[in-house]
């Protein structure tokens, strides 16, 4: 029975594996599969070949041998970024037993391989296959240094092939003195260290040049597993290993057997005189400059942290300092909360003329990599701040004047009956413009939007760069009331107008050119550019009535000692079951040279976490200490116009001495201007009534 049924799947086979023979041999099925194999493999070969060759390989070592340098607006080095660097050292710097045992245990083929191993290769695809996916392994070490440098450490095919054509390409680009150098280099050891001489530094006290037999053999032997490895925290896995590297280094007749007896005897004795490169110098301006080489030039973080960039920026690195400095003080700032959260704060340092950020600090306490920069991603209401935008500007705009009277009177507004309160609650008939800025009434503000129109200090918000949500298009926004808020980048980039004579910086930016490890120009910015948003004398009445602010007003307390600044305070309140304070507190003030605003406040306002007390006194010290150590180191620049307050006591001075001796004519003539200022502030009342 058994016999009969061997005969019948042996005659199965027979008629299966002829007609599998008529089929191929009808349709050629083998050569289209011959063929569509080698089509595959051309174009894969073809896609990743002009992959490495547009990858600049050429620029490898550069890359790997310079951090990325941050330059400020002199061209002088500020500092450096770096996440996989360590110190730099070339091969005749580090000890032949370091090299020797590295090859030993990693690539023992390494000067006579092209760059690959098929024995390696070979060996990977069976452990794969063994364990039903790709494993690691089978790579020399010029596919680990690709691997390293350049690729991802993902083990995926697409990644294994990508090795093996980079690999090919260093071999062919760089010597094999080159290579080992650049592996060195750019190994990792364990904590937190990269590349031989300070992992040399950090376990053994001493130069990669020092190095012993033993001590090579237990950094060697980490590249397997750095946190395993590692003499700190694991000893006896360190001298385990160790002496597996020595043994493989005798098998390669790198060593004698008595120079292998003694390094495996030998005690590991540790020494830490590692020292940290410190470069980072300035956390937020560089988070800021990372940020905006990533979203507007399009590179990629690691390329920016590691490849030896020369990055060009607009910094003022006395004008940094000066700010962070003053934010390292904690007197400058409102009390801690009772369960010690910090008041916060951020400042941002803007160029008028080029909007170049010359400074940026985006917070207290400690910072994080790219973390929350206040400075430029916060947005907070501005409180009165905003009312040079929203309504004081649009006003001279359309005929007011810094001199007009506005009614100071409590009043409600519109059909909802809005009714605003000043928030010393002092009120009079009229107060003059210029006086109702430098004391930041809010009757007077509303006043005046709700005259020249709602939708008239909305398109200026609009002018001034800032947008405004449909929501919040009401009176309420002459008082800063933007539920979207804003930041302090905008809000310095917004008073740069009044700084620059009526002119708005197209953009703020802070990298001025991007070139490679070689100097290769790889991005760089267009020219300066501005357009204009308000008139000549627009920007001299608003520049006069914010110097009051400074001189006369709620910033006194800010002023610096021996300098002028015009500029604006602003505030926002806490519910009144709070207590009395506020959640939000602004300055933004400017000179001819250099737009600063700052913002102090807790991130999350509730009743345990606000300032207490009158409106802008959490910030005036926080301000006149930054700008006290500012500006000693800017232009210097002299205001073309005196304060509004100046303006009119010379005028009265001048008038009561002319009194006596004016002509017939004179009077005429400051009666005929005076009837003129009348008429225009009587017709922009009568188009206020009729519009509302």
């Amino acid at each position: 029975m058994i016999t009969k049924i061997k005969e019948e799947i042996l005659k199965l086979l027979g008629m299966l594996f002829y007609f599998l023979k008529r089929i191929t041999h009808r349709f050629q099925l083998i050569r289209w599969l011959i063929l569509a194999c080698l089509t595959v493999i051309l174009v894969v070969s073809t896609y990743y070949t002009i992959k490495v060759k547009t990858s600049n390989i050429a620029t490898l070592k550069a890359s790997l041998s310079t951090t990325t340098t941050i330059y400020d607006s002199d061209n002088h080095q500020a500092g450096s970024l770096y996440a996989q660097k360590g110190s730099f050292v070339e091969l005749s710097d580090i000890s032949p037993n370091i090299q020797n045992a590295v090859i030993s245990t990693e690539d023992r083929t390494f000067y006579k391989n092209p760059g690959f191993s098929i024995k390696g290769m070979v060996r990977a695809l069976l452990m794969s296959m063994l364990h039903r996916g790709i494993v690691g392994g089978g790579s020399t070490l010029t596919q680990q240094l690709a691997k390293n440098a350049l690729l991802t450490q993902k083990q995926t095919i697409s990644r294994k092939i990508e090795e093996l054509f980079f690999a090919i390409e260093i071999n062919h680009v760089y010597s094999k003195r080159d290579i080992l150098t650049m592996y060195l280099n750019n190994a990792y050891f364990g904590n937190g260290v990269w590349g031989v001489q300070d992992a040399s530094k950090r376990y053994f006290g001493k130069n990669a040049s020092e190095l012993n037999i033993s001590e090579a053999a237990t950094l060697a032997g980490m590249l397997k597993s750095p946190s395993y490895y590692n003499p700190i925290d694991h000893m006896q896995n360190a001298l385990n290993r160790r002496n597996t590297v020595v043994n493989l280094m005798l098998q390669n007749k790198k060593i004698t057997k008595s120079e292998a007896d003694n390094a495996q005897r030998s005690v590991l004795s540790l020494k830490n005189t590692f020292r940290q490169k410190s470069g980072y110098r300035y956390p937020y301006f560089f988070d800021a400059v990372v940020d905006e080489a990533i979203h507007r030039y399009g590179l990629k973080e690691e390329d920016v942290m590691n490849k030896g960039l020369k990055i060009y920026t607009t910094l003022d690195q006395s004008y940094q300092k000066a700010i962070q400095d003053s934010f390292e003080i904690d007197g400058n700032f409102p009390a801690t909360a009772a369960d010690g959260v910090m008041a916060q704060g951020a400042s941002v340092a803007v160029d008028p003329k080029t909007g170049a950020i010359r400074a940026v600090v985006g917070g207290r306490g400690r910072h994080v990599f790219r973390g929350y920069n206040r400075a430029m991603q916060m947005k907070r209401q501005p409180g009165s701040s905003l009312k040079p935008l929203a309504v004081y500007a649009p006003a001279l705009q359309n005929g007011y004047h810094y001199d007009t009277s506005l009614s100071n009177k409590l009043q409600k507004f519109g059909k909802n009956g809005y009714e605003p309160h000043n928030v010393d609650n002092q009120y009079s008939d009229t107060i003059p413009m210029y006086q109702a800025v430098a004391d930041s009434k809010n009757v007077p503000a509303v006043w005046l939007l709700d005259k020249i129109g709602i939708n008239r200090g909305v398109q200026s918000m609009q002018n001034f760069g800032i947008k405004v949500p449909s929501d919040d298009k009401n009176l309420a926004l002459a008082l800063g009331g933007m539920s979207a808020g804003v930041s302090p980048l905008q809000m310095a980039t917004a008073y740069s107008a009044f700084a620059n004579d009526g002119n708005l910086p197209d953009q703020t930016y802070l990298i001025r050119k991007i070139t490679d490890a070689n100097g290769k120009v790889i991005s760089q910015k267009s020219n300066d550019r501005y357009h204009r948003i308000i008139s000549h004398r627009v920007a001299e009445e608003m520049t006069m009535m914010l110097l009051g602010v400074f001189s006369n007003g709620t910033a006194v307390s800010a002023q610096p000692a021996g300098y002028e600044v015009a500029g604006k305070t602003g505030s926002t309140e806490v519910p009144n079951s709070y207590g009395f304070g506020t959640k939000d507190q602004w300055i933004v003030g400017y000179t001819p040279d250099i737009v600063v605003a700052t913002w102090v406040g807790f991130d999350k306002t509730d009743k345990e976490h606000y300032m207490h007390g009158i409106s802008e006194n959490g910030i005036t010290r926080l301000y006149k200490s930054q700008m006290e150590s500012l500006l000693p180191n800017s232009p210097l620049t002299k205001f073309k116009v005196k304060s509004a307050q100046q303006n009119e006591y010379a005028s009265h001075t001048d008038d009561n001495d002319l009194k006596s001796s004016d002509s017939f004519q004179d009077k005429i003539k400051k009666g005929i201007d005076g009837l003129g200022k009348k008429v225009t502030e009587w017709y922009n009342g009568l188009k206020g009534l009729f519009k509302h």
